[in-house]
């Protein structure tokens, strides 16, 4: 089942404090990733989501914590993830609803 739950960003912040290896991906382009990310996140892009995801992530049991810039992308993304096998995926939007520390 192509299965990936939405979350909140601050639902994102308490796993990114508490999971052990959590992932951050970041789906936007590398000109947004250069101009300001979260801490710690992993660019990929979601328009090669499909084609480079299994050779970035190559467990399929990892949390995966999915984000963009307004969440229109992050959602796509987590879709294909799911779609891809990826069976810990949690989409929790955009970017600009960040209220946390970025770099």
């Amino acid at each position: 089942m192509n299965r990936f739950k939405r979350i909140t960003a601050f639902e994102a912040y308490e796993k990114m404090q508490s999971v052990p290896d959590v992932i951050i991906l970041d789906v936007r382009t590398a000109e947004e990733f250069a101009a300001g990310k979260i801490p710690g996140a992993l660019l990929l892009p979601d328009y090669l989501v499909n084609q480079r995801a299994e050779k970035i992530l190559p467990n399929k049991d990892a949390e995966i914590l999915v984000y963009c810039h307004s969440g229109i992308r992050s959602r796509e993304a987590a879709y294909e993830l799911a779609s891809l096998g990826y069976t810990n995926v949690w989409d929790f939007g955009g970017i600009n609803a960040w209220p946390y520390e970025r770099v």
